[in-house]
């Protein structure tokens, strides 16, 4: 259980960090971090066509090249495999370049990993460009909603965090309908899904201030205040936020440097148990499987996969949008379930189309079964398990241990990722009403572990919850 004076220490720092700074009653020109946002969310964009490309392709691409299942599995899964490195990776690197560095960067990852998939004709070029699409995104996974984060006053954090998963599933979306329309690696749907997103973001740096907690970690005072002012407005008063923003890295630079192996002291083992599960739930309950060949299973229940993705591409987008704007009302763990528990819903109902169609039983039922079952699946994740178990994870580690949590966390939810994505074609070919089963007793067991171990974090303060948890 922490000391008192490392909750006092928290309590000095919290404000900042969670909240973005004060308005001290003058909202000031917000104009600077709404255009810093727009270009920074540009990097989640670019994350949801990167995952929503394989999926309306798929067939596509492997009369192209000719690949063999097992090779358009790797092409799929390995999206995943280079999200785990960029994610692990990309805090140092952001630490030591900078936010708006580290953005640039992903963005020319990105780039390169479009265009030698654009270029391929094999496999293994294929899956060279794949990968670096997974390093930009896991990258962007990262750095955009830090970005976000440190640039925000306190009244405008919430919905412009929000913003940056709305722009992943936007992103999703806008490349299930280009990539179902053009069907194959054309250059329209490279340079819609991927280059312009990446433009956009590597250029719009060239006008947008840098984080000024970054600026003011590295010691850049006069940086630092110019840029704040810039994010605040001309005739903001900045004195007492930045006050603040030096105190909090003056108390951090104080705080223990934290160990990965610190995660797994007893004062910590059931934070980790609860993010960890959380992310494993999350991903091996299907969604990367559904997400990345969704218009192959539709086309295998004999369902237009055109128009299923469509269907599918605007239902998630207007979900996580709901989704976002209750969940200070509605709470994390009621959410959560019900989410958990839509997904069982969706999966048993798909399972049941493909079992009818197997057994040639009532044929006419196989496709509206199958598209209910996925659109069932698809908006129960977005309303909750797809963004609560990242809220949560922020919001039950202690500040000097967060870091290193964060990114056990995320390279566990990455691991998951990559595993569904990689056996969901060959679960398929092995039995389709199967896997879906498969998929059910995994969120049948979600349910439960949400029950058992998950707390309601709404409406209390971090350091109420963290030591509810840590002792």
């Amino acid at each position: 259980m922490a000391t008192r004076e490392e909750n006092s220490a928290h309590v000095e720092v919290r404000q900042p960090l969670v909240d973005g700074g004060l308005d001290h009653g003058s909202t000031g020109d917000q104009w600077m971090v709404y255009l810093s946002t727009f270009v920074a969310v540009c990097g989640s964009y670019e994350f949801g066509c990167c995952v929503g490309y394989s999926s309306p392709t798929q067939s596509a691409i492997r009369e192209d090249l000719n690949l063999s299942l097992a090779e358009f599995s790797m092409f799929g899964s390995i999206l995943t495999f280079g999200a785990m490195i960029g994610a692990i990776t990309i805090g140092p690197i952001t630490d030591l370049i900078g936010r708006k560095g580290a953005l640039r960067m992903s963005s020319a990852i990105c780039v390169a990993g479009w265009l030698a998939i654009y270029f391929s004709k094999g496999a293994w070029p294929l899956d060279i460009g794949r990968m670096a699409k997974g390093y930009g995104m896991g990258a962007f996974s990262y750095v955009v909603p830090v970005f976000i984060a440190e640039i925000a006053p306190k009244h405008l954090r919430g919905r412009l965090t929000a913003l940056n998963q709305l722009m992943i599933v936007a992103g999703v979306s806008v490349s299930f309908v280009i990539g179902g329309s053009m069907a194959d690696r054309g250059l329209i749907c490279v340079v819609i899904t991927g280059l312009i997103p990446c433009a956009v973001t590597f250029l719009g740096l060239f006008f947008i201030p840098e984080s000024p907690r970054w600026l003011a970690k590295t010691g850049s005072q006069k940086d630092f205040e110019d840029a704040l002012q810039k994010l605040r407005g001309k005739d903001a008063d900045i004195s007492q936020e930045a006050e603040e923003i030096q105190d909090y890295i003056a108390t951090l630079d104080q705080l223990p440097k934290a160990k990965l192996l610190d995660l797994f002291e007893r004062r910590y083992s059931r934070s980790v148990i609860i993010s960890v599960g959380l992310m494993i739930c999350q991903q091996l309950g299907g969604i990367n499987g559904v997400c990345f060949y969704v218009s192959n299973i539709l086309e295998q229940a004999g369902f237009s996969s055109s128009t299923g993705t469509i269907i599918y591409a605007v239902l998630q987008v207007v979900v996580t949008g709901i989704g976002a704007a209750i969940m200070d009302v509605a709470g994390r763990k009621p959410l959560i379930l019900t989410s958990a528990a839509g997904l069982l819903l969706g999966c048993v109902l798909t399972a049941i189309s493909f079992f009818l169609k197997v057994h040639q039983l009532s044929p006419e039922a196989v496709p509206i079964l199958a598209v209910t079952g996925i659109l069932v699946f698809i908006g129960s994740f977005s309303i909750g398990m797809g963004a609560v178990p990242w809220v949560v994870m922020s919001e039950i580690f202690p500040i000097n241990i967060k870091g290193q949590a964060g990114s056990f966390a995320t390279l566990v939810n990455w691991f998951g990722a990559w595993l569904c994505s990689y056996t969901f074609n060959f679960l398929m070919s092995w039995s389709s009403y199967g896997t879906f089963i498969l998929y059910a007793v995994i969120n049948a067991l979600a349910i439960l572990f949400v029950i058992v171990m998950v707390p309601e974090t709404k409406g209390r303060t971090l350091e109420q919850i963290q030591a509810s948890i840590n002792k």
